[in-house]
């Protein structure tokens, strides 16, 4: 018996009991499960697209992974076939494909989003803000997944976890930060509120296509530039031409990914559809975190004996500096918009909590070990 038959006559058993499931499994091929129907015949065929190139490490390779789940736990009966940035779609296009219905999926990063509700980017990264662990409990049991499907819902989406990056690194720099003053003028690659921070440092956000950012490091276009984290970086090649690599990642402390379905398509889908996805999606967002701790620590030592780079720490003072001007921004955010003040009083009354616990428990260890 394949898992076809083997499906279909297992639901038939539980409703007619098994003395009935031999006379009518011939006969039945949609069944009642709850408020939905299930037809184990019928192949329900999704297109995903997404921010990142195709195949793109680790991010692009999460969407590639998430469709293989969906098609072996449905049985091959949901099919996503994803297309990576640019192949359908110009990359910063996904949020409107999907709400618009033309494909039925999309894959990214809240905070791109910015445009469109300036509360999105409280579901990405806030500099400053949670890391992964503390986003992973606000999302999942903390009340933040149904704030962040507020959000989504006037623009015909439904949101769902899509992997987190953890802590990034502060970024790759041709110019020693030492003071404040050396922000003054600094021409650099950061998205999001960290790059409004830079700015109102005295810095210019400068936003550069992934794949020009080499480039526009080595020729001087920009001085500095951020992107993930150690097996990224490594890949892309900045420890070739930069000198000095900063760390932490203050403005993305655990920046959290992100796939977003129409919510008109999710709807048809049939109950045990739905749960699928919904469960392969929180495969994803273990697998990621998992993927970049492994990678990271690997291709820091690549970084340390293949490049010339000097590794170091942002100055105390320049830190602070940079959270007084993230509270600004924050400030100027949720001033001009109900939603986004909603979402960040949420989000920041959870964020104060757990880091006074983080405080006793994740911190107080590493200072342990050294």
């Amino acid at each position: 018996m394949n898992r076809k038959e083997f499906l279909k006559k297992s639901a038939l058993a539980g409703i007619l009991g098994t003395s009935v499931l031999t006379s009518c499994a011939e006969d039945k091929e949609i069944i009642n499960h709850g408020d939905k129907k299930i037809n184990y015949d019928k192949v329900v065929r999704w297109k995903m697209v997404t921010t990142w190139p195709p195949n793109f490490p680790v991010l692009g390779e999460a969407a590639n992974l998430l469709a293989e789940m969906v098609k072996k736990m449905s049985g091959g009966r949901f099919i996503i076939k994803v297309f990576g940035g640019g192949e359908l779609v110009p990359p910063l296009e996904a949020f409107d494909t999907v709400a618009s219905g033309t494909v039925e999926m999309g894959c990214g990063a809240a905070y791109y989003w910015a445009g469109k509700s300036t509360a999105t980017q409280f579901f990405a990264a806030v500099p400053f803000g949670m890391n992964a662990q503390m986003m992973n409990a606000w999302l999942l049991v903390g009340g933040g997944y149904e704030l962040w499907k507020e959000t989504y819902a006037p623009f015909n989406l439904i949101p769902f976890m899509g992997g987190n990056s953890g802590v990034q690194m502060g970024g790759w720099f041709n110019r020693e930060i030492n003071t404040v003053e050396d922000l003054k003028g600094l021409k650099m690659r950061i998205p999001g509120l960290g790059g409004k921070v830079i700015e109102k440092a005295g810095g210019a956000a400068v936003l550069v296509a992934g794949g020009e950012l080499y480039t526009s490091l080595e020729r001087g276009v920009i001085d500095a530039t951020e992107w993930v984290g150690p097996y990224h970086d490594y890949k892309m090649g900045f420890h070739k031409i930069a000198k000095y690599y900063y760390s932490p990642g203050w403005h993305e402390p655990g920046t959290e990914l992100e796939f977003f379905a129409n919510n008109k398509a999710y709807e048809k889908l049939s109950s045990d559809l739905q749960e699928i996805l919904y469960t392969a999606t929180l495969r994803i967002q273990n697998w990621m975190l998992a993927e970049f701790d492994y990678k990271n620590a690997i291709y820091y030592q690549k970084i340390l004996e293949e490049g010339k780079v000097e590794v170091k720490k942002f100055p105390t003072q320049v830190i602070e500096t940079l959270r007084k001007y993230t509270k600004e921004a924050l400030q100027e955010v949720i001033e001009g918009d109900p939603m986004s003040k909603k979402v960040y009083e949420h989000y920041n009354d959870f964020r104060k909590k757990a880091s006074a616990y983080n405080a006793l428990s994740e911190q107080a260890y590493y200072d342990l070990i050294g």
